[in-house]
């Protein structure tokens, strides 16, 4: 239960500006996210009278991650949803030259709430946080976390979790109405994500397909993919927001 009415969403497109984040052969995550961030946040406030919509960036401009998690830590919002894209190509310099292995036929949603990862899953944390690296000041303003580090990652497991259930709820949520949609499901997982960090409110990050699947990009790209997305995260909103109002 909340204690007020459910009332403010804070979007978060992610990347941007100088940091493209993922790549795929025809596009860049930060310019697909910011597009279906832009339709949530319409979606939201026409379907939900007395819901409003934060957007952390409204254009291609890049915004530190601790930034984006004040904006709604400083308006109290009730969800903080950042938006990705995902990708199962890894890149490796060999001899001085990058070489780049793709796997094309990986494809699928999933949704992250802020935890303390298995080893297993260190690439995608590193992946995802590796914009700090190129915020000036960055070990002043993370409390000296090094995202190229895996034992700082320990510190994610000190941050209070006061909304984890709540952040799992409508992670979960989400998938559900990914699934509904047909989409391949890969589950709601716990990662030490910076920019969900220190938010105080229930907070995920969903990754909304993967760029390296040309199908998936073509989905992602188009108005039916992005609309089919749009549709599945606003129900999910819609559901979370009855859930903690009761």
């Amino acid at each position: 239960m909340i204690n007020k009415p459910f009332s403010l969403v804070v979007i978060d497109p992610g990347h941007g500006g100088d940091k493209p984040g993922a790549k795929g052969r025809i596009s860049a995550e930060k310019d697909i996210v910011l597009q279906v961030s832009k339709k949530l946040k319409a979606a939201i406030e026409e379907e939900m009278p007395g819901v409003k919509v934060l957007l952390t960036r409204d254009s291609d401009v890049d915004v530190p991650f601790y930034e984006r998690t004040a904006l709604a830590n400083n308006n109290h919002a009730d969800l903080f949803l950042s938006v990705h894209c995902n990708s199962a190509n890894s890149e490796r310099r060999v001899k001085g030259r990058t070489q780049v292995t793709r796997r094309p036929h990986v494809r699928g949603t999933e949704t992250f709430v802020c935890g303390y990862n298995r080893l297993a899953q260190q690439d995608v944390a590193i992946r995802e946080n590796a914009d700090i690296l190129l915020e000036e000041n960055y070990k002043e303003n993370y409390n000296g976390f090094d995202p190229n580090d895996p034992s700082t990652y320990i510190v994610f497991s000190l941050m209070k979790r006061k909304y984890r259930d709540q952040s799992i709820k409508v992670a979960t949520m989400m998938q559900e109405e990914y699934v509904q949609s047909g989409r391949a499901n890969r589950g709601v997982q716990e990662l030490s994500l910076a920019v969900l960090a220190t938010a105080g409110m229930p907070a995920v990050l969903t990754e909304i397909g993967f760029i390296s699947s040309p199908e998936e990009e073509n989905f992602m790209l188009s108005d039916h993919g992005q609309a089919e997305i749009v549709s599945n995260l606003t129900t999910a909103i819609k559901r979370f927001k009855t859930s903690v109002e009761r």
